[in-house]
């Protein structure tokens, strides 16, 4: 005889389906619980700012914000090329769960509006949002970054910018695709590369014809790689005739007509899939010269400052946002008569991830500060930042990916169903290291920086001489750096700016972090103490005081 399904779950319910050992959801929770975070936001002259970053931590954390994150990625854009009655219209629908992201976002300034912000460390404090803002999900963070580094280069011709750039700053969102001074806020995107050359735009083919009104333009040419199709206004390079040239492109003419923008595809991307990314063909496109003919690389290289130090922060976000998970997973979960947490071999790990957490934190907001005092005229800073974001660049975003696959292991095969919101993570993490560059033209980038530019090897010293004396293997490593730099080649540029990047972290842990912080990461990073793995902090690091300063509400 056959037992019902009543008989079957007996007095305890199904037992078979009863659900113990495992990790009850995360959010909501608070992303700016980190004591790193909090106390560089304070070092970096935006302490004024804490107040907002936490409730701002207290929403990115928040069950809503979690779900828009996962909903924006589960409905990916489409592209609409054409009306039911066959005009070209070139536009792409997203779900609402990314307006609503793209809302926050904006509202809380982490586009454009430090430039438009006078207080010290507002730009500082636009990149704490970004490391809070993060834990939702990364694809919205494109347009908001072109946004913010589309304002110095459109600086390069007042009188659009006088134009547009109140716009741009503005806290408003407005998605609506129409002309773009009728509108109460805006975003820029930028069209660089094409399919020929990549990074390599001076082989641009795209080219700009002048019109008979002066700084006009028509564009004929199609660009690669152009993230944000639905922005309203472009930086792209063409040629000209005085040369590669950097010009502003509107989705929609003053005069209220669609310009030619042709949206040939949607590029299906292995991460970063809530933000779409296009082909668009320009055919007798108009566009408007910003900055002299010519000067197309030197008018946007402002840009590229901005946009890779926003690399640096997202992937810093990213290392955060899987170092809580993984965290949280490993308080919850006990296996072989004890919880995760206090394996000692879990403990490990957790406390390796937690130390390059913090070096990518600690750095990017260093990094913010850098540039907010270089953009208000420090010169020490601005060589600092110079070379120290093309460094941290290249390190930070690299370590990325590493750093995911090591935090989804934490949670075992629970990190590997899409549900846990780690495979995700992981396969955005490669994004940050091609974006603005990929790890060659990073490391080439400060070779170059070095050898025509003088005063950024000074400072980047100037910022070692800052903690000599308070840690022998750190002092050795300045000392080796020295001499790596007479022997600097493009064969060994990767290996060099791998010790830049690790002396640097090293050196800011070394004055600001704990002394368990610093002490593993010197012996580790510099003094060689250390497997080819996360997890291999030797016996000596102080790893219960390294995990109760990293996880949310201590390490237990």
């Amino acid at each position: 005889m056959v037992s019902t399904p009543d008989e079957q779950q007996g007095h305890g319910g199904s037992a078979t389906h009863d659900v113990t050992n495992q990790a009850p959801p995360l959010a909501p929770y608070d992303a700016s619980d980190d004591t790193a975070l909090l106390e560089g936001l304070r070092r970096e002259g935006a302490g004024w700012a804490e107040a907002d970053l936490r409730r701002l931590g207290r929403q990115a954390g928040s069950a809503r914000a979690q779900e828009w994150a996962d909903l924006a990625n589960r409905y990916e854009p489409e592209l609409r090329t054409h009306d039911r009655y066959g005009n070209r219209v070139d536009e792409v629908e997203f779900h609402p769960s990314w307006h609503h992201l793209m809302r926050t976002a904006i509202a809380e300034g982490l586009a454009a509006s430090p430039w438009a912000d006078d207080r010290p460390g507002a730009h500082v404090v636009r990149s704490a949002g970004g490391l809070v803002w993060g834990h939702t999900e990364a694809g919205h963070g494109c347009p908001t970054s072109m946004t913010y580094a589309a304002v110095p280069a459109l600086r390069r011709q007042p009188e659009l910018a006088k134009l547009y750039e109140p716009l741009l700053t503005s806290r408003e969102y407005d998605p609506a695709l129409r002309e773009p001074t009728e509108k109460r806020g805006l975003l820029a995107g930028m069209g660089m590369t094409e399919k020929q050359g990549g990074s390599d735009v001076r082989t641009n083919t795209t080219s700009a014809t002048p019109t008979a009104e002066p700084g006009v333009y028509t564009l004929r040419g199609h660009k690669w790689f152009t993230s944000a199709p639905m922005c309203d206004v472009f930086l792209v390079l063409a040629q000209a005739p005085g040369g590669l040239s950097c010009f502003l492109v509107p989705r929609v003419l003053p005069d209220g007509t669609r310009n030619t923008f042709r949206i040939q595809r949607l590029k299906d991307k292995l991460g970063n899939r809530s933000n779409a990314s296009c082909e668009p063909e320009f055919d007798g496109t108009v566009a408007w010269l910003v900055g002299p003919e010519g000067q197309g690389v030197k008018t946007i290289i402002e840009m590229v400052n901005c946009t890779r130090l926003d690399c640096v922060m997202m992937s810093a976000a990213l290392m955060r946002k899987s170092l809580v998970e993984a965290g949280h997973h490993a308080r919850h979960r006990s296996a072989f008569g004890a919880r995760l947490v206090d394996q000692p071999l879990m403990r490990n790990v957790l406390a390796d991830l937690a130390l390059e957490s913090e070096a990518a934190t600690t750095l990017t907001l260093r990094l913010a500060g850098a540039a907010d005092r270089a953009i208000r005229g420090d010169a020490g800073e601005a060589a600092f930042r110079r070379i120290a974001t093309a460094v941290g660049k290249y390190w930070v975003t690299k370590r990325g990916p590493a750093f995911t696959a090591e935090a989804l292991e934490c949670l075992g095969g629970n990190g590997y169903v899409e549900d846990s919101g780690m495979p995700r993570h992981y396969r955005e993490a490669p994004l940050l290291s091609i974006w603005e560059g990929s790890g060659n033209v990073n490391a080439l980038d400060v070779l170059r920086a070095l050898s025509r530019e003088p005063g950024t090897a000074e400072a980047l010293f100037g910022e070692f001489a800052l903690a000599r004396g308070a840690d022998a293997r750190l002092d050795a490593a300045v000392t080796r750096l020295r001499t790596g730099l007479s022997e600097a080649s493009p064969t060994t540029a990767r290996r060099l700016v791998e010790q830049m990047a690790l002396t640097l972290q090293a050196s800011l842990l070394v004055r600001h972090a704990p002394p368990a912080v610093a002490d593993a990461f010197c012996a580790t990073r510099l003094g060689g103490d250390w497997g080819h793995a996360f997890g291999t902090l030797p016996q000596s690091a102080g790893l219960d005081a390294i995990v109760e300063r990293a996880l949310p509400g201590g390490g237990r």
